[in-house]
């Protein structure tokens, strides 16, 4: 890794006064990227010529190459990074030849709109030296693994994001966070790792470069060396886009399995189901471009739409990714699926009652989709110091834990990093992972657990009226007979559904809102009554709530010693003051 980091820094040397900083990620990831795939090719070279000069067809060209050398990719061309610099004066024509070389699968120089930099390069006469600087690095993976190489590609966006302003946490998440959002879905009973020889799926609808995927495979291997896991992803950004298409194929994973698009407006994977299934969508990102497409899909869904709970405010998008998430998850009937999500706390509490946000959150519960939800520390990424939460979904959940939701407070455990990277200044160690996991394992409650029924967030909102009075403060009434309503005097309430003890949830709703009245307003406000006909049904998760400690008031005789204690400096220091 200090390497490529060198690497990097003497390209960034070259680039200057040519480039902004912020653009320097446009000539060093194609590069980076591009040399990584000639590095694999090496050893393949004779082999995939042999077949592209026997098989004309294109497909057929792919099967054979794929079948032949284990190579995802092939390159028609017959330049290499050792060839291209033999003739400086055509370096920029042979170099560009080399791009447009390889198969249609590897679309991502198009992406990264590469062919512009690569004349940009030459018209400064600086191509011939960064093309040397990267043909002297070895970027095999034997050299350099995957885990080394997404560390350097999330480096880079970090970097360069940072110099533009830009929003870095948009294209990569944590690697610590990564593997603890993994590790709580395989912790799930293992009822959907496929045994020896299997090929269980993962999916990730904001893809990023991929780390979470590369994860998610690093780990199901550790667990069964003979699981061969598939890969799929959709991702918005070009950049990142790139990024994890390249990294997918250098595993050996399908290309094709790795799509560029918005995931609200269109379903790539349409009608596919997977295994596990991994997000971290951006936290408050207005989907106002999506809307139209999705208003369209429900339209023409109907229960097959992948937001069957409902639109959320168009100013934060996470609680859309939530639900399509829950959509892809294989069907329960197969086995089931499980799904991780790291959200930021608005959708734990956002919205009142009858809101898109409260009716998500009922729809989730309601259908018992909610397994745990998990608090992380603050300050664990690079560009926001907010509070994040790891949600936990399954639709085949283990009997001990039906009906049922884990909360975890895993706030305080972290390791201090020893040099911040960015905002991140906190890590989750290996050893806070493992605590965090047998908390979610043991199923109980305690200082960092809480286990509740799906209907403890439940609640009626009751609408609470009081009669308008006229002048002389009589109620006044319709032709009924009925007191009317003064608007001004309205009030509304939430009543938990579990309020009084209450074990029967939904089914006693008059009988728990009537006690609740009789308890809480009758003695303040005799005359008011609860208009039924407004009652609405909410859901909410108040997390900390489940979590702060009850402070027994201090004993009314020592507060008021202390009162007198501080009376008598307050007079003394007073008649100081007069002396």
């Amino acid at each position: 890794m200090s390497s490529l980091s060198s690497l990097v820094r003497s390209i960034a040397d070259q680039l200057r006064g040519v480039y902004r900083p912020q653009r320097y990620a446009d000539v060093i990831l194609p590069m980076t990227i591009l040399r990584r795939l000639d590095c694999v090719l090496t050893a393949h070279r004779d082999a995939v010529a042999n077949v592209l000069r026997a098989t004309p067809d294109e497909q057929s060209c792919d099967a054979l190459v794929r079948a032949k050398t284990g190579l995802p990719f092939s390159n028609a061309s017959s330049w290499s990074f050792s060839r291209l610099t033999d003739d400086p004066r055509r370096l920029e024509i042979d170099l560009v030849d080399y791009i447009a070389g390889f198969s249609k699968n590897i679309d991502m120089f198009a992406r990264l709109r590469f062919a512009d930099e690569i004349h940009r390069l030459a018209e400064k006469n600086r191509l011939l030296i960064v093309v040397r600087r990267f043909a002297d690095v070895d970027l095999h993976p034997d050299r350099v693994g995957n885990a080394a190489m997404g560390d350097l590609f999330e480096e880079l966006i970090r970097t360069f994001a940072e110099a533009s302003d830009e929003i870095s946490g948009e294209h990569f998440t944590p690697r610590d966070v990564i593997r603890l959002v993994v590790d709580l879905l395989l912790a799930g009973g293992g009822e959907t790792v496929a045994g020896p020889g299997g090929m269980p799926t993962v999916y990730d609808p904001t893809a990023g470069t991929g780390g979470m995927l590369c994860t998610a495979d690093e780990r199901l291997r550790e667990i069964d060396s003979d699981t061969h896991p598939r890969l799929y992803g959709q991702e918005i950004n070009d950049k990142s886009y790139a990024i994890c298409k390249s990294d997918m194929i250098v595993r050996g994973q399908d290309a094709s399995n790795i799509r560029l698009g918005d995931t609200l407006a269109e379903d790539l994977f349409a009608g596919q189901t997977f295994d596990y299934c991994l997000a971290n969508p951006p936290y408050g990102v207005d989907w106002r471009a999506s809307r139209d497409a999705v208003a369209r899909h429900i339209r023409d869904a109907g229960e097959r739409s992948r937001f069957p709970g409902g639109l959320p405010p168009v100013n934060d998008g996470q609680m859309l990714f939530l639900q399509h998430l829950v959509t892809k998850m294989r069907p329960a009937g197969e086995g089931g699926g499980r799904a991780g999500i790291v959200l930021s706390g608005s959708p734990l509490f956002a919205g009142g009652a009858g809101s898109g946000p409260s009716e998500i959150r009922r729809w989730l519960l309601e259908h018992d989709l909610i397994d745990a939800i998990v608090a992380l520390p603050t300050d664990m990424f690079s560009h926001t110091g907010i509070a994040t939460y790891v949600w936990i979904l399954d639709n085949a959940k283990h009997v001990d834990r039906a009906g049922t939701v884990q909360l975890i407070d895993a706030t305080g455990f972290f390791t201090r990093m020893r040099q911040s990277l960015g905002r991140k200044n906190r890590e989750i160690a290996e050893g806070d992972r493992r605590s965090i996991l047998e908390l979610y394992g043991a199923h109980s409650s305690n200082e960092h657990s809480r286990i509740l029924p799906t209907d403890a967030f439940a609640y009626w909102k009751i609408t609470v009226e009081r009669p308008l009075r006229d002048q002389r403060d009589e109620i006044v009434r319709d032709r009924r007979g009925n007191a009317k309503a003064d608007p001004k005097l309205r009030d509304t309430e939430n009543v938990p559904f579990g309020y009084g003890g209450n074990e029967q949830g939904r089914r006693a709703e008059d009988a728990v809102i009537q006690a609740y009245v009789d308890t809480e307003v009758a003695g303040h406000l005799p005359d008011a009554w609860v208009d039924a006909a407004k009652t609405k049904i909410g859901y909410a998760i108040p997390f900390t709530r489940h979590f702060s400690l009850h402070t027994a008031p201090r004993p009314l005789e020592e507060i008021e010693r202390d009162l007198d204690a501080l009376t008598g400096e307050i007079l003394e220091l007073l008649g100081q003051a007069r002396r």
